[in-house]
């Protein structure tokens, strides 16, 4: 078997959805890897063994600047929101593609997504539209396949559902945020139900007048094995497609601030957009860790 080195490559480890170094979701991008296959990025991205690495390559799609695949430890995925951010954030931060003004067309397995580019602030944010959403069970179908996990804690004003869009999570609006940062959930529960309904997780939310936050997140997508997630891209976008289609009127319909991660020592900030069509926008900083070169062999 032939094999050769492939030290020319750049690669990068991020911090996403956090203003500081440490705050965020951790992210794994490699530049460059057009030629491998992809077994090559499956086996970097399970030696890594971050939630998710992408590959950075060379667009197919005349309208795209760039194009992005996926890769949890296990398998590849369409999409998911930290990639996307960190997957712009680095193609911005090395010159992979030319500076635009505002925004940027990332090119993955759900199509053609937009990513904005925000200077206004004290650092610069992106934002990612998340892929149309839609409602597959709430109400009392949702509630009662969520019985065993939620147990006697008390829901808020949404209650549950399963929610797909990209990816496919299990949602519940818990009644107030003292009440979810103090939840102890049955990760096995949750993993169970995960595999049976060919879903993540499930991703409970809450309501918050602290002024630092709207809306505080946790997601436990142990489906795919990981207990709690620090920040979740694609999952809000999942909830505030649900807060969207549910409240079109209300306080939160137009965006919100979210808080997520402090249960397991991160303090991750996500932005969420939604525009008069409903479309959501998912946004936050991102922090360069680890600037490199790969010495890694395929095949």
């Amino acid at each position: 078997m032939n094999t050769h080195a492939l030290g020319d490559l750049r690669f990068l480890q991020l911090d996403v959805f956090t203003d500081r170094p440490g705050g965020g979701n951790p992210l794994g991008v490699v530049l460059g890897a057009d030629h491998w296959h992809s077994a090559d990025f499956q086996a970097f991205a399970t030696w890594t063994n971050l939630v998710e690495t992408t590959f950075l390559l060379h667009p197919t799609e005349p309208s795209a600047n760039y194009r992005v695949r996926i890769f949890t430890p296990s398998r590849e995925i369409a999409f998911a929101g930290h990639p996307s951010l960190g997957t712009a954030h680095a193609a911005l931060e090395t010159g992979f593609v030319d500076v635009p003004a505002e925004s940027l067309i990332q090119q993955c397995a759900a199509g053609l997504l937009a990513v904005e580019i925000d200077h206004t602030r004290a650092q610069r944010e992106l934002s990612v539209q998340a892929p149309t959403a839609r409602v597959v069970s709430q109400g009392a179908a949702a509630s009662s396949a969520l019985r065993d996990i939620l147990g006697d804690v008390q829901l808020g004003a949404l209650g549950a559902a399963m929610i797909e869009g990209g990816r496919k999570w299990w949602l519940a609006e818990l009644v107030d945020e003292a009440t979810l940062r103090a939840w102890r959930p049955d990760h096995t529960a949750i993993g169970s139900l995960a595999r049976a309904t060919d879903t993540l997780g499930l991703c409970a939310f809450a309501r918050s007048d602290s002024g630092e936050h709207d809306v505080a997140v946790r997601a436990f997508p142990c489906g795919v094995g990981i207990l709690e997630d620090p920040a979740s891209g694609a999952a809000n976008g999942l909830i505030a497609a649900y807060i969207a289609q549910a409240e079109a009127q209300g306080p939160l319909a137009r965006g919100y601030c979210v808080s997520q991660g402090r249960e397991i020592g991160r303090d991750a900030k996500l932005r969420i957009r939604i525009d008069p069509d409903q479309s959501v926008w998912v946004g936050g900083c991102t922090q360069t860790i680890v600037d490199g070169r790969l010495n890694w062999r395929v095949t």
